[in-house]
Parts: C-alpha cells; structure tokens; sequence
C-alpha cells in the first residue's frame, strides 16, 4: 500500500524539495509513497484571491480564513488524518512518528502569517502539530519534518528493518555516540570497550552511554523514561530488589 501524501499549501513549489532527494526521493519514485500539493489559494471567493483577514478584536498580522481551509480541505481525499502545522500543537514525537507512517497516510494544512483561525479545527477534524518550541515562517518547512521522520520508517525504505531501532528516542533515550576510522584522529581515540570484540560489552556501554547522555542533555526525556521504568513490572521487581 502507498503512503499518499498531501499538502495544502500557499507555496506547492517548495514540494518535494528535499523529499525528491536520497532515501525519500528513490522512495517515491519506486512508489513506495507518493505527494499531491494543494494551492489553498485556489478556494478563495473574493477577485483578489484572499486567503486571509485581519484578527478578531486587533492585533497585528493576518489570519488565514476558515471557509477558504475548509473548502480547500474538503477537495482532498478522506479517511486520512488531517494534520495543521502549528506551535499550537502538541510536540511530534517518535511514537506519533510512527503510527502515521504504518497507516494510509496523511494530508498536511501549511500555514502562514499568525496562524488558522481556531474555528477550523472546531468545523474539521484537524490535528494540530508541533515539531518543537520555535517559530518558522510557515508551516511548509515543518511538514516536510514531519513526512522526512514518516517515510524513512515505511518498509524498505531504510533496508534491513532494524536500521533505526537504536536510534534517537526509539527507546525513550537519546541514541548512544558513535566512532568511525581512523581509531586516532588529533590525539583522540575510539573507546577501548568498541574495538575489544566482546559484544556483550559494547552492548553494555552503549546501553551506560545512552542513559549518561539523556540524562545530562534532557532531562525531560529522562524523567519520563524513569518512570517508565519505574512503573513497568520488570521495573517495579528492580525497584523492590534494590530497596
């Protein structure tokens, strides 16, 4: 089955962009998934073709109107999850990730100037999307984010099926560092414990390294895998053998 995606945007030329390239680019031209853009412009009423209007009670910049949204977003496949890139949404997250890309795929609302307005996703069933605490200039850029983390996840797009599991938050941890030829460079070199052979051991210091990084650079993530740990089962026996 293929990953169909589409965007509704002000500016469909910056689509594919970057997808057209590398793992993604050969992605879609094998079919693996594909991407349609939507000019929202095309569903204004007005000569001038207006997609926005001034905010309600003041203020300053522009608002993008909910009928011409709506009218562009019912010209679009159903049955797919309809996502709207916003600061106001919920952060992406791996596991997000990854429950879009095993499904049929997505369409994805780009804004501009201060943003939808809110009755849009009060009329629509829209779901609003973060990539992280920042402001871009539009949602384009986000939303080729969000279809990057998703297509590299559909089958055979990475090769072998474990090439990601041990990456950056897969497990709730930042990935562990890595090393590479040559074994010296500028006086430093690759750790003792991944040149030794003993698998059991890079194993171990990788899993220590993964843990030590997470909980010195987020310590977000690293309370919320603690208590992971702490209220599965297996945790929970550990928990009571140490005390």
């Amino acid at each position: 089955m293929t990953f169909a995606a589409t965007v509704l945007t002000l500016y469909p030329e910056m689509f594919p962009g970057p997808l057209g390239v590398s793992l993604a680019g050969r992605a879609m031209r094998e079919g693996v998934w594909s991407l349609d853009t939507v000019q929202i412009r095309d569903f204004a009423t007005d000569k001038h073709r207006s997609v926005d209007d001034t905010p309600a009670g003041g203020g300053a910049g522009m608002v993008m109107r909910a009928d011409v949204l709506a009218a562009a977003l019912d010209s679009v496949p159903a049955g797919r999850p309809v996502l709207a890139m916003s600061p106001r949404g919920k952060t992406l997250t791996q596991a997000r990730v990854r429950e879009l890309a095993g499904g049929p795929g997505v369409t994805i609302l780009c804004g501009r100037f201060e943003g939808f307005d809110e009755r849009i996703f009060e009329g629509r069933d829209v779901e609003p999307v973060s990539i992280g605490d920042y402001i871009l200039s539009g949602g384009e850029m986000a939303a080729l984010t969000l279809l990057d983390a998703c297509i590299r996840l559909l089958p055979g797009v990475m090769g072998a099926p474990s090439s990601g599991m041990d990456e950056s938050f897969e497990t709730g941890l930042l990935e562990y560092p890595h090393y590479t030829r040559p074994v010296e460079w500028e006086g430093r070199t690759i750790p003792e414990v991944l040149r030794s052979g003993d698998h059991a051991r890079i194993d171990a210091w990788r899993k220590l390294q993964a843990e030590t990084d997470t909980r010195l650079r987020r310590p977000d993530l690293w309370e919320r895998h603690e208590g992971a740990r702490v209220k599965s089962p297996s945790g929970a026996r550990r928990r009571n053998k140490d005390e």
